[in-house]
């Protein structure tokens, strides 16, 4: 009798246990990557220039259907990726000290479909005067949710000081393919993982 029970229990265990499974998203078995380059000269369209405040928006060619959205503002970038809704009000996430991206976006597919896109960013610090201080860069990987076609929302998912962790790419592509598809824009708040160094930024 005392068996039999067990033998059920592990039965009903092993049931719920594959159901949990079944239930969360399947991304780690067929995740792949690929990479494509920000052109602003051959391969950026502007969509909008404020030459006097120094402001621009551009879409940008990005992995196949999938564009990058870019604009810049008072030395700031801001970048959303795949579809979006053109009609809400745009999303500015960027970080308080001047900086800049960098051109190399990292695409992480499932099924061959991007749902997430991870950039460099690079935090131009200051000087006790006030001045971009050449010695005290930083570099944060973006990790970003990818617009898709039903829902239309792309935001930042988290960063990864990549000064500050030796293994910061890998840790970045954890990030995007644990978080990204469920992450919730407008909700959900992101964060940094791993080792936060002084040089890492303020977002906003």
């Amino acid at each position: 009798m005392f068996l039999a029970k067990a033998y059920n229990m592990r039965l009903t265990l092993l049931a719920a246990t594959t159901l949990v499974a079944l239930a969360q998203p399947s991304l780690a078995a067929d995740v792949t990557g690929a990479y494509t380059k920000i052109d602003f000269e051959k391969t950026c369209k502007v969509i909008e220039e404020i030459k006097e405040g120094g402001s621009v928006s551009m879409r940008c060619e990005g992995y196949r259907d999938y564009v990058v959205h870019f604009a810049e503002g008072d030395l700031r970038h801001a970048v959303r990726f795949g579809y979006i809704d053109k009609n809400a009000a745009a999303i500015w996430q960027s970080f308080g000290q001047w900086n800049q991206i960098g051109t190399t976006v990292e695409w992480r597919l499932a099924a061959g479909k991007p749902f997430a896109a991870i950039l460099r960013w690079f935090i131009e610090n200051t000087d006790d005067e006030g001045s971009a201080d050449p010695n005290k860069v930083g570099q944060v990987l973006v990790v970003s949710r990818v617009g898709q076609p039903e829902d239309k929302q792309s935001c930042v998912v988290g960063y990864v000081d990549a000064l500050a962790n030796r293994n910061a790419n890998a840790m970045a592509r954890e990030l995007a393919d644990s978080h990204a598809v469920s992450f919730e824009c407008g909700k959900d708040t992101p964060a940094y993982h791993g080792t936060r160094g002084g040089l890492s930024g303020n977002p906003g």
